[in-house]
């Protein structure tokens, strides 16, 4: 069973329609790059989670890599209920309920709008490394509000559906992770086991 979705032509749908606009009308250049950061910008959230736990692992600092450990997982719990929420709304797309011109071909009817599961991810993975690693946050954190900014300049969502995406995946992302500080002792015990490659250097 589902719930109406949020009319989104009346939410923003004007300002979904300007951007577009102004995408058509940009540079070929900036076009492709955000469609490209768009389309394959998250494998930099997973490289900075990696590097994270790179960096947490040498720390001698339990709880931090506890939290480095668990923040994929993290991502995956956001993307999940990112999608359940989608499940319970489902918005059809905008270009499908506009049929305006983007730059990304419209997804089929079905493949529902609301909210971002690009904006989630993004929104957890920064989360989670601002509590693991600062510096990596401050790379983390525009850039998934460049995500955000991304998936509604090629067409793929309104901009409340971004919005909501990134507050789904930042708290989940903030809750999670500050909860995975809880198994410091169990990063412990790994410590003394074969398995002490995952939370200690060689």
């Amino acid at each position: 069973m589902s719930l109406l979705a949020l009319d989104g032509p009346a939410v923003d749908g004007n300002l979904y329609t300007w951007i577009t606009d102004l995408a058509r009308r940009a540079p070929s250049w900036a076009d492709s790059l955000l469609s490209a950061w768009s389309t394959y910008g998250l494998a930099l959230f997973g490289a900075l989670m990696v590097f994270a736990w790179w960096r947490a692992r040498s720390s001698a600092d339990p709880a931090r890599t506890a939290r480095a450990l668990a923040a994929p997982l993290v991502v995956v719990v956001a993307f999940l209920v990112d999608t359940g929420i989608k499940s319970v709304f489902r918005e059809q797309r905008p270009c499908q309920t506009l049929h305006t011109m983007t730059l990304e071909a419209c997804p089929p009817l079905g493949d529902w709008s609301f909210p971002s599961n690009h904006a989630a991810i993004a929104a957890a993975a920064a989360a989670a490394l601002w509590l693991i690693d600062r510096r990596l946050a401050a790379i983390a954190v525009p850039a998934a509000v460049l995500m955000a900014f991304s998936r509604v300049w090629v067409g793929a969502h309104y901009p409340h559906d971004v919005a909501l995406g990134l507050v789904v995946g930042a708290v989940l992302g903030w809750l999670l992770t500050r909860a995975a500080g809880r198994a410091t002792p169990l990063v412990q015990r790994l410590g003394a086991t074969p398995l002490r490659v995952l939370v200690a250097p060689r």
